[in-house]
């Protein structure tokens, strides 16, 4: 029996939903070798940025509560492995994404023959991945990235699957923080004697809310920005693809 493009689909539909709700990494190694030899995909370079900022922000937010640099270090180890996750799977699909549109491939391929000469681009690894270009380079990045976001708020593709994936993997450790956090000491002095005392206050609802929504925020801007980069580098290595 013939496999079809919807068959194709469904495979690649599944591996992604192991991959990111079951935490299966076979599925990403299976995924990551099917468009390896589909489209040759070699050059990828995941970011992971959203925990950064993510320690930052919390501690912004909770800037009246003592400790919040250790809640927010707590957060930061309860959820980097699932938001990595996330961030690799975005970063995948923009690679890809890029990688195989030829329209825009083409456009680049053009700007970039009167950039560099051809001999010399037989033997670059890189092109306009991450560095600025000339002005018509820079000017079809930023169209480029337009339409992708046009795109987005048509679609909503990504931050639907952002906030599917919150809501399903994120939420629940959010709210379970309390459980997490290293007890802190206190030192009351007196004089007489000193007693250390353990502070075992915890995270309100209303604050473990406020956590939640921001790290919402945080992924969905951050996840974005990844895959504008991602697609960027594939259609980069789709032109340098033509030369080697």
């Amino acid at each position: 029996m013939a496999l079809t493009n919807d068959t194709f689909c469904d495979l690649y539909e599944g591996l992604k939903h192991n991959f990111l709700f079951k935490n299966d990494l076979n599925s990403i190694h299976i995924l990551l070798n099917l468009y390896d030899i589909e489209d040759n995909i070699r050059n990828i370079f995941p970011k992971y940025v959203s925990i950064k900022f993510l320690k930052n922000s919390i501690t912004r937010i909770l800037k009246e509560r003592r400790g919040n640099q250790l809640i927010a270090l707590n957060l930061g180890e309860l959820l980097h492995e699932d938001i990595n996750r996330l961030e690799l799977l975005l970063y995948l699909e923009g690679y890809k994404d890029g990688f195989i549109n030829i329209k825009e491939a083409n456009k680049l391929e053009d700007l970039t023959v009167k950039t560099y000469p051809i001999n010399e681009l037989y033997y670059q690894k890189y092109l306009f991945h991450f560095e600025s270009g000339p002005d018509n380079v820079e000017a079809f990045k930023e169209e480029v990235f337009s339409s992708l976001e046009q795109q987005e708020e048509e679609s909503g593709h990504i931050i639907n699957l952002i906030e599917q994936y919150c809501d399903k993997i994120i939420r629940a450790k959010v709210y379970s923080l309390n459980k997490y956090l290293d007890k802190q000491l206190t030192i009351n002095y007196s004089d007489e004697y000193t007693h250390i005392a353990e502070d075992d206050s915890l995270l309100t609802l209303d604050e473990l809310s406020n956590i939640y929504m921001e790290v919402v925020k945080i992924i969905n801007r951050n996840g974005m920005r990844l895959y504008k980069d991602a697609y960027w580098n594939g259609l980069n290595d789709r032109v340098l693809k033509r030369y080697r």
